[in-house]
């Protein structure tokens, strides 16, 4: 898939004005982020590329800070290849599980070992969302559970749900890469219960599951919660992530609207994840 990425410069530069930068870009719709020095990078499927969208990025009375950016055209690529040269580093969460590359030969011993060829910004671990994730997985008793993936990335949820003891898992995600990447990931984890679509909240197959993830941007979560509640066993629990604390509510109102309980959030910087479970 062709991206296109955004460069920007921000005056005063600080790390609260960044985090409303970014958050107004995943707002309508750039999907992940680097910080490389002076620049904020955003990447969006070119085909959602607007000029005009980002001239409307901020109201006219907006005086917090000034911004500027370039923009330029990343053609198809394998983004594995790209993370493995730039940024993929053994990382280790809550004192059980390690995230690894094949490639690296340096690392420590862990209850639980994920091996991920990486890709692009989510899915490594290293993003706090991908992180919380993980953290409640880990507190989740799965022993024999049908789990749905949405937005399965390169896997990795999916991959520790099965060896946390889930008995079925299906991986959705739009991404052609993306599950390209979670079909080699499962391969060289050894993961065999895992089934892989391509596609959005449509793909979902006519059943229903024990326990849902979705660590997708705010505005998808919102849309698609309706699909994601359908597919819900009662009693059945819905994790999602990939937005801010200050998005929390809006997530909150409509999981209520729904019919599912908020149970508990968890925060990494300005990130959450939040739980909630189907009471009918």
């Amino acid at each position: 898939m062709e991206y296109t990425k955004t460069s920007w410069k921000i005056d005063p530069d600080s790390e609260i004005n960044r985090e409303i930068l970014v958050a107004n870009l995943g707002n309508i719709g750039y999907e992940s982020f680097t910080e490389t020095g002076e620049y904020i990078e955003a990447y969006i499927v070119s085909r959602d590329f607007s000029q005009e969208g980002l001239s409307d990025l901020f109201p006219e009375d907006f005086t917090l800070f000034k911004s500027s950016y370039t923009y330029e055209i990343i053609p198809d690529q394998n983004w594995n290849e790209v993370w493995e040269k730039n940024y993929f580093q053994p990382l280790m969460i809550a004192d059980r599980c390690l995230i690894r590359a094949p490639f690296h030969t340096d690392y420590p011993k862990a209850e639980y070992e994920l091996i991920i060829e990486p890709a692009m910004a989510f899915g490594t671990g290293n993003h706090e969302t991908t992180s919380l994730m993980i953290s409640a997985i880990l507190n989740q008793d799965l022993i024999g559970k049908s789990v749905l993936d949405m937005g399965c990335g390169t896997g990795i949820l999916s991959i520790l749900a099965s060896q946390r003891g889930a008995e079925s898992i299906t991986g959705i995600d739009i991404d052609r890469w993306a599950i390209n990447s979670t079909i080699e990931n499962a391969a060289i984890n050894g993961i065999k219960n895992l089934q892989i679509i391509e596609g959005g909240v449509e793909a979902i197959p006519q059943k229903t599951f024990d326990i849902i993830y979705a660590n997708i941007q705010r505005n998808i979560l919102l849309k698609d919660m309706p699909g994601y509640v359908n597919a819900l066993k009662t009693g059945g629990e819905l994790i999602m992530s990939g937005f801010y604390i200050s998005d929390l509510e809006s997530i909150k109102s409509r999981a209520e609207e729904l019919g599912i309980q908020f149970l508990r959030s968890d925060q990494n910087n300005t990130w959450v994840a939040a739980q909630f479970i189907r009471i009918n």
